[in-house]
């Protein structure tokens, strides 16, 4: 059985989250619905950042400009050292105190980026940190760590850990989070300064979301996550969730671009889901 089921939580008054409200006693209560919401939102935010990160970094990886405007990008680039053979490089991405939006994502505060050392090479690691940053108004804090760990040269991996992550939404609701998760490039391998027709999987990883109720959250891959760089969504894969009276999983459907994704609760019922 399914039923369309939608986050009732100031999350859901972004444009990630739209209402439509269901009669039935479910299972599944308010305040657990919106923590599968927040979790789904942070790994969406998480995943936005990286893409900003590497759109910046590749754009100037052969650069020596010390400001920099890249597609996609409203916001005002800064590159600290103007040395282009030098590491590490610190971008600071300053979108404003109003803010500034693509795609009707308004994006406000800074993302300082630090790499220690061409991406495409093992062992470097860049460094995202978020700066009095929002996205829709959704307070977003902690640090990205996303470091290539590849071994085989033809299948990039890299690893992506999230340290004091804390979301805060409209109302003053947080959750924080953290986590680590294993990403491997299985596409555009043969175009490293094309990023267009990149795509990732995750085939593993796990991340916590504590509520500022004391609830935890915890999500373990359970199906390979697909990601296209071209697509700001998860488009593929399985998240089982556990914590509270939540036992079921996210599917993210069969890699369909779009917001769509279903929680399947242990009893069968499914809540179709729109970020």
């Amino acid at each position: 059985m399914k039923k369309s089921f939608f986050l009732f939580a100031a999350i859901c008054l972004s444009s990630f989250f739209y209402i439509s409200c269901s009669s039935n006693d479910d299972i599944v209560n308010q305040t657990d619905t919106s923590s599968i919401g927040a979790s789904v939102l942070i790994d969406a935010t998480n995943d936005m950042d990286i893409k900003t990160g590497l759109a910046v970094t590749t754009n100037n990886s052969s650069t020596a400009k010390t400001t920099e405007n890249v597609s996609g990008i409203c916001g005002t680039i800064t590159l600290e050292n103007s040395n282009q053979n030098s590491y590490p490089k610190i971008f600071i991405i300053d979108y404003g105190t109003s803010g500034c939006a693509n795609n009707q994502i308004l994006k406000k505060g800074k993302l300082k980026i630090t790499l220690s050392g061409p991406i495409i090479t093992t062992g470097s690691k860049m460094t995202i940190e978020r700066i009095d940053y929002s996205i829709n108004n959704l307070k977003l804090e902690g640090t990205i760590e996303y470091t290539n760990t590849t071994t085989v040269p033809t299948v990039p991996q890299f690893s992506r850990k999230v340290l004091n992550g804390k979301l805060t939404d409209i109302t003053g609701r947080v959750y924080l989070n953290s986590g680590l998760v294993t990403v491997k490039q299985t596409a555009g391998v043969d175009t490293p300064f094309v990023l267009e027709d990149n795509v990732y999987e995750m085939p593993e990883g796990t991340h916590t979301i504590t509520t500022d109720k004391g609830g935890t959250l915890i999500l373990t891959v359970q199906e390979t996550l697909i990601k296209k760089y071209s697509c700001e969504f998860i488009s593929k894969g399985k998240l089982k969730i556990t914590g509270g009276s939540l036992n079921g999983v996210v599917d993210y459907g069969n890699l369909e671009c779009d917001t769509k994704y279903t929680y399947i609760h242990e009893n069968g019922t499914a809540y179709i889901l729109t970020m």
